[in-house]
């Protein structure tokens, strides 16, 4: 039965889950294009007037000689795209950036909060939880049809991103630039593990606000208020490390780190790589484990 849950489910999904794909797919060709345009073309245009790469990034990001930005926009920006490590010159750097980009992220977790929001809270706001429960299955199975679907589901958008990652720099030239680092697109399959477990946390958690309300709508609110608090927590304890340090890493988005294994070689070299994954499955896990002991004890309200 909890198969036979599990197919509905992800019929019920198909269009979003396509939607989704496809525009993480989109957005990985979009950025090789921008990656080939600045590696290839602005970065090579500026260096032939006496520019070098470290200069020319000091200039967009409005940087001082030790290569930090004066203005919090600059900051927040640097913040955003990586930190101090990423180097405009180098293609694997400036192609990671797709994956902490903030549209990316949000695309992500919009996924991640929408589908939990619908899976308890949705259905009970529906009147569609009475239905499902009449049918021969417990509770249990109700909440474990949805982690199947999350395991369905959290590994295709990962590899739709990386096919578009793939697709993009051939299409692009860049994994066979000449003159310049080129963007060798395997590097960039570790990284999906951080991106997997990052949408599994978002859902995770998600799911545990689900089991407690009646209204989708409100779901949907308190999650979106909770995860863009972490993510500026995150953003703003780089700007002001003094005053926020301490609380990055409370917020998940201080846990995923996809240009740490992009970057180290081999990738489970990276520090603390694995804490960090680790992080992010347990929150998964435990938003459903919370999700799956509420549910199984709460009383079902009539819908309104």
């Amino acid at each position: 039965m909890t198969w036979v849950l599990v197919r509905k489910l992800l019929r019920d999904i198909f269009l979003a889950w396509a939607v989704v794909g496809v525009l993480a797919f989109l957005f990985q060709i979009l950025w090789s294009r921008i990656t080939m345009r600045v590696t290839q073309q602005i970065l090579a245009a500026l260096g032939a007037q006496g520019l070098s790469p470290q200069r020319i990034m000091q200039i967009l990001l409005n940087q001082d000689q030790q290569g930090q930005s004066r203005e919090m926009m600059g900051q927040m920006v640097q913040a955003i795209i990586g930190g101090d490590n990423i180097s405009f010159e180098r293609a694997n750097d400036l192609m990671s950036i797709s994956y902490v980009h903030p549209l990316v992220l949000t695309i992500l977790s919009i996924w991640a909060i929408g589908r939990a929001a619908n899976a308890i809270a949705g259905e009970i706001d529906r009147g569609t939880m009475e239905l499902l429960l009449a049918q021969p299955i417990r509770r249990a199975q109700v909440i474990f049809a949805h982690l199947c679907v999350d395991a369905i589901v959290i590994p295709t958008l990962c590899a739709a991103m990386w096919i578009g990652t793939y697709c993009g720099t051939w299409w692009m030239g860049s994994q066979d630039a000449a003159g310049i680092q080129k963007v060798e697109p395997w590097r960039f399959v570790p990284a999906l593990l951080c991106v997997s477990l990052l949408t599994f946390a978002v859902s995770g958690v998600t799911m545990a606000i689900s089991s407690l309300g009646r209204s989708q709508a409100r779901v949907w609110g308190y999650a979106i208020t909770l995860f863009l608090v972490m993510f500026l927590i995150n953003v703003f304890g780089q700007i002001w490390p003094d005053s926020l340090e301490w609380a990055r890493p409370l917020t998940i988005y201080y846990h995923y780190q996809p240009q740490a294994l992009i970057k180290a070689e081999p990738w489970h070299s990276a520090s603390g790589v694995w804490f960090h994954l680790g992080v992010l499955a347990g929150v998964g896990l435990a938003g459903y484990g919370v999700a799956l002991t509420i549910f199984c004890q709460r009383d079902l309200p009539a819908p309104l």
